[in-house]
């Protein structure tokens, strides 16, 4: 917003120059379509931002802040028979999204190899998962996503869905060892079950 706000002063202060001192007419030339330009800018990103905004905004209603929730993708997909599967994640995030939290998933490069025989994005995955697509990461190749898992989590003040215990990274992010930071779970006689359910 500011920089088509900008180019739109600069622009109006090129055409009054333009229109009043002759030396500058030739001015006009440019300042006066750079200026149509930015107004066309200003109101297109005016537009968006109230298109994009939620209603609760619109009607002046406080928004609740998000209880987020870090979901290890590529370790809750073998919780079940301890084969990757998709369906212990969508579990997760379904039970997650019913006790009023914001989970978010995080992959390794190779869980759409393992899940589907292709490699699969973040897109790809958020329609599968039914989440929005910024809720959603898959880790470029090479990189371990449990330094991703536990850098979102830290950023998001979030607690971290997994049956990892992190000790390589203890030393990088020593809150893992808070009780309850790290919430374990799986699949008893079929049944879905978190260390979550017991402490809530």
């Amino acid at each position: 917003m500011v920089v088509p706000f900008i180019l739109f002063l600069v622009s109006i202060v090129g055409v009054a120059s333009a229109l009043v001192l002759p030396a500058y007419s030739d001015l006009i030339l440019i300042a006066g379509p750079c200026a149509l330009a930015a107004a066309i800018l200003l109101l297109r990103v005016r537009s968006r931002k109230s298109s994009r905004a939620p209603k609760s905004r619109r009607t002046s209603e406080p928004t609740a802040a998000p209880n987020w929730i870090v979901v290890d993708g590529s370790n809750v997909m073998y919780w079940r028979d301890n084969s990757p599967q998709l369906a212990p994640v969508k579990e997760i995030l379904a039970h997650l999204t019913g006790l009023g939290f914001t989970p978010g998933v995080v992959f390794d490069a190779n869980a759409g190899y393992l899940l589907t025989g292709r490699y699969m994005h973040h897109g790809p995955f958020s329609r599968l998962l039914g989440l929005p697509e910024d809720r959603v990461m898959v880790v470029q190749k090479g990189t371990q996503a449990d330094t991703i898992v536990l850098a979102a989590a830290r950023d998001l003040g979030a607690r971290v869905v997994s049956n990892d215990r992190y000790r390589d990274w203890a030393e990088q992010h020593p809150e893992v060892r808070n009780p309850g930071q790290l919430i374990r779970g799986g699949y008893r006689d079929g049944r879905l079950w978190l260390d979550l359910d017991r402490s809530a």
